[in-house]
């Protein structure tokens, strides 16, 4: 039981320094690497996994995510944690795992569209299209832009940025997945 407490608490710290920073630190990232090599090589995997499926996965995982980092869609701690989850639960488990959490990232953008458009909704709602102070750009299908009355301009386009910070934390929603798959083990082996 103290090898999945291990595995959860240090799930956990993943999904606390993701949501609240937006970064995870390179300790934390080795410090799980070593407790899953360590727990799989003695046997002790709360994955029941060996050392040779934890270095699959580790490999899996870092080369999976690797090209989605090179292209600039993903941060480089999402993919250390896919790779260091890789080690944890085994190559059997990642696409488990990955489908799990794009589903959920997929969910968060949707949010973060909807609650943009409200955000924008609201923010315009006191003008009209005949009382708007920039008819002409609504005219000319410039939408893009919104004039208040001190001739101040903003820009309308959608962001994923929330609070200053990047919009999806996809180590955090891999490392939930992964407590889900743990939680999901530990029913199935009660019964």
């Amino acid at each position: 039981m103290t090898n999945a407490a291990l595995f959860i608490g240090w799930a956990l710290a993943v999904v606390l320094f993701d949501c609240r920073l937006r970064r995870i630190p390179n300790w934390l990232v080795i410090a799980g690497l070593a407790v899953a090599c360590v727990l799989a090589a003695s046997g002790h995997s709360p994955f029941h996994i060996d050392l040779p499926d934890a270095a699959l996965g580790l490999t899996a995982g870092l080369l999976a995510l690797l090209p989605f980092y090179l292209i600039g869609l993903m941060g480089a701690a999402d993919v250390k944690v896919f790779a260091t989850l890789g080690a944890w639960c085994g190559f059997h488990a990642l696409p488990t795992l990955w489908i799990v959490a794009s589903l959920a990232a997929g969910m968060h953008v949707l949010y973060l569209l909807v609650s943009a458009v409200i955000k924008e909704r609201r923010a315009s709602a006191p003008y009209t299209l005949e009382s708007s102070p920039n008819l002409n750009d609504h005219l000319n299908g410039r939408h893009d832009v919104a004039r208040f009355g001190t001739g101040t301009r903003r820009s309308s386009r959608y962001t994923f940025i929330v609070g200053g910070r990047r919009g999806t934390p996809y180590a955090a929603l891999l490392a939930v997945s992964a407590i889900g798959k743990l939680t999901l083990h530990v029913l199935e082996a009660a019964r």
